[in-house]
């Protein structure tokens, strides 16, 4: 049997689930988003590469929450966020796949750093992680923005 899920397989493993929409938690998770890239910027200026790139990481991670608040999913695995961005957004061409690879990049990056012995990040891993999560987190809240006026478009 595979570990890979696609997110019709998160949902039925309660990896995601539905719950309200919410454009409050939306908004808190972009908040959220930025704080934690500013953790970033403040330990690659402390030259604690590792720690910016986790902190790099979770800002991606909650700017992809965002949009599964607003879509009504909450997530219990970080894998399957990417799985549902990849199904419910790349797939229909709202997003381009790259964000998802660099998601999943990051994810396996995160998960080195935490369990494996000899992992150690440099500078230049760190100042990337923080542009990619800049450029990551501007093109969800790009969508989300898309997705709200479409919502007031259609009398939401």
């Amino acid at each position: 049997m595979s570990l890979k899920h696609n997110a019709q397989e998160c949902f039925n493993k309660g990896l995601l689930r539905k719950i309200p929409s919410s454009k409050e938690k939306a908004e808190g998770s972009i908040r959220a988003a930025k704080r934690w890239l500013e953790e970033a910027e403040k330990n690659l200026k402390s030259k604690a590469y590792q720690s910016s790139v986790l902190s790099s990481y979770l800002g991606m991670f909650h700017a992809a929450r965002a949009i599964l608040f607003m879509d009504g999913i909450r997530e219990k695995s970080h894998y399957c966020i990417a799985r549902y961005l990849e199904e419910y957004y790349a797939e229909k061409k709202i997003l381009e796949t790259k964000w998802i690879d660099l998601l999943d990049h990051y994810r396996e990056l995160r998960h080195n750093s935490q369990y494996a012995v000899d992992f150690m990040a440099s500078d230049k891993e760190a100042e990337s992680a923080i542009e990619k999560t800049k450029e990551f987190i501007e093109r969800i809240n790009k969508i989300i923005r898309e997705k709200e006026k479409e919502g007031k478009e259609h009398g939401r």
